[in-house]
């Protein structure tokens, strides 16, 4: 699919986003580990969440009609075109998932490798999950997943007793589960799916477990858990958990900070005003707000409720009438890790150079990140080069071309985004990688104004 963008438009309305990916995850395992019944409104279609659906049915007898259905239908709701997220009525057509559970030890072995899609979060998550269960699972992606690194999942959960073996460090995964003890685990890298996995693992481990991290990372997890009684000990950059056993729970996931800031990005450059409603404004994920406030971009968050420990709410952007260059430094990146791409999208329009330092994880994502949105703002007429740990954006404009999302959802995303200000039109090859998080984003930028148009 080619997405073709015409300069000239103006982004701007009341919209609201998909909802969010990490909370959907980490909400589908514990509503298919609860003892009881689950009501989850508002899980995304995006790809990754159903590759997560999908895993969670195969091992969760009772929860395997509803996450089968829930996972067709939304199949269904994506291909039918439901490009109109921004419209209420439709954002509800997905169906609520009802799930019942029978808690962790009514999980049964699998009959076949666990297929997890793009998604390394499902991979992830999911080995921290099946390594106290009495039972071998293998986990398997794609092509892509098959290079990303599991080794940082899999070394603290061989601590705590689990037999778990990768492929030279990747994919595919076996874990034969075992009776875990707690440790205390201090991780090498700010990483939230390994700290998720470690804590999934310790609320059914003997003793404490505890998770130190060197940055601090998005806390979903760790809301859930408090928010469903888990026995949590929560300090700045620490978390522990002991074993505890989660009833039925309701929920309404909130809307994906990390794809709104494609809308907040693509209002900016275009000066105008937009409003997006019922988004998670969980600290952990805004800080890309910190960082185009730095742009001269102005906003304002306000929250209006709570869903299971994430604050939820509105946020509204002011038209912006003047970009200025950016320097994000190495601590900042865990908290900005998902929004790099579209930041930088943005500072290719900033007069004068902005610098991304420490973003060596970004080559370790579903493309090597760093040197595809490098390589993309060069082909829309851009200056960008990727050198070792850091991105450099040089600044200027786009003069318009032609380029490729290479795979990558966040890169798609992020090329369209920054062609919306380019000098001339621009075409984006394999536009379809924007499912994965973002199911119908082409239709909801042209709802807004933006003069895009699908081909091919």
């Amino acid at each position: 699919m080619r997405l073709r963008v015409t300069p000239g438009s103006s982004i701007t309305g009341a919209v609201r986003v998909p909802g969010d990916k990490s909370i959907s995850h980490r909400w589908l395992i514990l509503a298919s580990t609860a003892r009881g019944a689950s009501r989850l409104v508002g899980v995304p279609a995006s790809l990754d969440v159903r590759s997560t659906a999908r895993c969670m049915a195969t091992v969760t007898p009772p929860a395997r009609p509803a996450l089968e259905a829930w996972a067709t239908n939304a199949a269904v709701f994506v291909e039918d075109g439901g490009s109109t997220w921004n419209c209420d009525p439709l954002r509800r057509a997905l169906p609520a998932l009802e799930v019942e559970g029978e808690g962790r030890d009514g999980l049964i072995e699998p009959t076949g490798p666990l297929e997890c899609g793009n998604s390394g979060t499902t991979m992830r998550l999911l080995m921290g999950l099946l390594s106290s269960l009495p039972f071998a699972s293998a986990l398997t992606g794609d092509a892509s997943l098959a290079l990303r690194p599991m080794e940082r999942v899999a070394e603290p959960l061989r601590r705590m007793g689990a037999d778990v073996r990768t492929s030279d460090g990747r994919p595919p995964v076996t874990v034969r589960g075992s009776s875990l003890a707690g440790i205390d685990f201090t991780s090498p890298v700010p990483s939230a799916q390994v700290k998720s996995a470690v804590l999934l693992a310790g609320v059914a481990a003997s003793g404490v477990t505890t998770v130190r991290e060197p940055l601090p990372t998005r806390d979903h997890t760790e809301r859930a858990l408090q928010a469903l009684g888990v026995p949590i000990d929560l300090r700045t950059g620490t978390a522990s958990v002991r074993r505890f056993q989660h009833e039925g729970f309701a929920g309404s996931v909130p809307g994906d900070p990390s794809t709104a800031a494609f809308l907040v990005a693509a209002a900016a450059l275009t000066g105008s005003p937009l409003e997006i409603h019922g988004l998670a404004l969980n600290p952990t994920r805004t800080h890309f707000l910190e960082v185009l406030g730095r742009m001269g971009v102005r906003t304002e968050s306000r929250i209006e409720d709570h869903q299971l420990g994430e604050p939820v709410g509105g946020l509204f952007v002011a038209p912006c009438d003047g970009l200025t260059p950016v320097r994000v430094e190495p601590h900042e990146l865990p908290l900005v890790v998902d929004e790099v791409p579209v930041l930088a999208a943005i500072a290719a329009h900033a007069p004068g150079e902005s610098w991304f330092l420490g973003a060596e994880e970004l080559r370790l994502k579903e493309s090597d990140r760093l040197q595809a949105i490098a390589v993309g703002i060069r082909e829309l007429g851009g200056h960008a080069a990727d050198e070792g740990m850091d991105l450099v954006v040089a600044g200027g404009g786009l003069e318009g071309g032609r380029t490729d999302a290479r795979g990558d959802h966040r890169i798609a995303l992020s090329l369209a985004v920054a062609a919306l200000a380019a000098r001339a039109p621009c075409e984006i090859d394999g536009f379809e990688s924007a499912d994965v998080s973002f199911p119908g984003a082409a239709g909801v930028i042209r709802e807004l104004g933006g003069r895009v148009e699908v081909t091919g």
